[in-house]
């Protein structure tokens, strides 16, 4: 696919908006919103955001309910410029607060759940109420910001994440728009997502298959649908999934078996795969129903997704592969001296390409460890994470 050097993500939603206006964008509980009206919500706090001085390369923090405010917040975000920065108040304080201070945002977009988790340390933060019941930005312009006159660009910062810790500390990854554009590109042709899909915002805020799923979305004018946070648990995720007829969504493998039948699956067009090994003999019972199944690898300094594979007729592996590198991204397995290993030999994993990120925000040594110049790819600048 062709490199995509000039867009930013919320451009591609705008697109959408031109397309089909009336056609449904986010549906949460009983409340729905066409492309028009999430686009003038998002411009008009968009546009507040700008005049309260938001420019390029700000941090802004979202720590709000699962709601349709929520994906406002996140356009709003962009379209202003802002480096998204996610929270999720339903995880623990200690992780919001750490969050906070290493992130240090200019400004924090909240409700009243949002202010709930934060607490304290809100006090000495410049905070936005998005639950005002009338806002000072109700009047705003529902037009499109223009990026030029702010600066913005594809190569600028579109969102802060940080990592699991799992392999230590949080650390705070910098993701630049054009990387988060070449994977809607690629999601929309790998999972054939179209205008009358219907996906499922299933992850936290606080992981970045968030952002995917948003993108994977809005990116190609299908619906969002947004669950409330019982409608993700058990019992209620297959009645959820059965009675919006969700046609796309991404669920951890331990989550699809605890559903107990594939039935709960019935209206799944393409199911996305991601976070832990899959059972192969789960997937040979969805692939024989019908359904596109999909084992995508990758981590958060990628971009989300580096590799997917797609399940083949007649699989009886005994392993599910991580499959094949998306577009414009590169997998490398290298020796220590970091060079390729034959066929057939372990060497470590390098990605390269479109999806590697900045590096870590406030950790420049460990930046430089991680994300090194690429001595395979054409252009000299270049980099690969290890």
């Amino acid at each position: 696919l062709p490199y995509p050097a000039d867009q930013c993500i919320h451009q591609l939603f705008e697109q959408q908006v031109v397309r089909a206006p009336a056609a449904t964008a986010v549906v949460f509980d009983t409340q729905t919103r066409t492309y028009a009206e999430l686009n003038a919500g998002a411009n008009r706090l968009a546009h507040e955001l700008i005049a309260r001085g938001v420019r390029p390369g700000d941090r802004l923090a979202l720590c709000v309910e699962r709601s349709i405010a929520m994906v406002e917040g996140i356009l709003a975000i962009l379209k202003a410029g802002g480096v998204y920065v996610p929270l999720d108040p339903a995880y623990p304080s200690a992780r919001l607060m750490q969050i906070l201070s290493d992130a240090t945002p200019t400004l924090v977009l909240t409700d009243a759940v949002g202010r709930d988790a934060l607490g304290a340390a809100l006090n000495d933060r410049v905070t936005l109420a998005m639950d005002e019941v009338d806002p000072s930005w109700r009047d705003r312009s529902t037009g499109n910001p223009d990026p030029h006159p702010l600066g913005l660009g594809a190569s600028d910062l579109a969102y802060l994440i940080y990592t699991s810790g799992s392999t230590g500390l949080p650390k705070g990854v910098m993701v630049e728009h054009r990387d988060a554009v070449n994977l809607a590109q690629e999601q929309e042709r790998l999972f054939t997502v179209t205008a009358r899909s219907r996906v499922m915002q299933f992850a936290s805020l606080n992981f970045d298959a968030s952002i995917w799923e948003v993108l994977m979305t809005l990116s190609v004018g299908a619906a969002l649908h947004v669950p409330l946070d019982a409608q993700r648990q058990g019992d209620r995720l297959g009645a959820y999934l059965a009675q919006e007829g969700i046609t796309h969504v991404a669920l951890p493998p331990a989550l699809v078996s605890g559903l107990g039948t594939p039935d709960a699956l019935h209206t799944i067009e393409a199911l996305i795969l991601a976070g832990e090994s899959p059972d192969p003999a789960w997937i040979r019972r969805l692939r024989d129903r019908g359904i596109a199944v999909f084992n995508a690898y990758g981590v958060t300094e990628g971009t989300v997704c580096a590799t997917v594979w797609s399940c083949p007729e007649g699989f009886e592996g005994a392993v599910v592969p991580i499959g094949r590198p998306i577009a414009n991204t590169q997998i490398y397995l290298l020796d220590e001296r970091r060079q390729p290993v034959p066929m057939g030999v372990a060497g470590e994993m390098y990605i390269g390409g479109a999806g590697v990120a900045r590096g870590y925000l406030n950790q420049p040594e460990l930046t430089a460890e991680r994300f090194l110049p690429d001595p395979f790819a054409a252009t000299p600048k270049a980099r690969m994470y290890r």
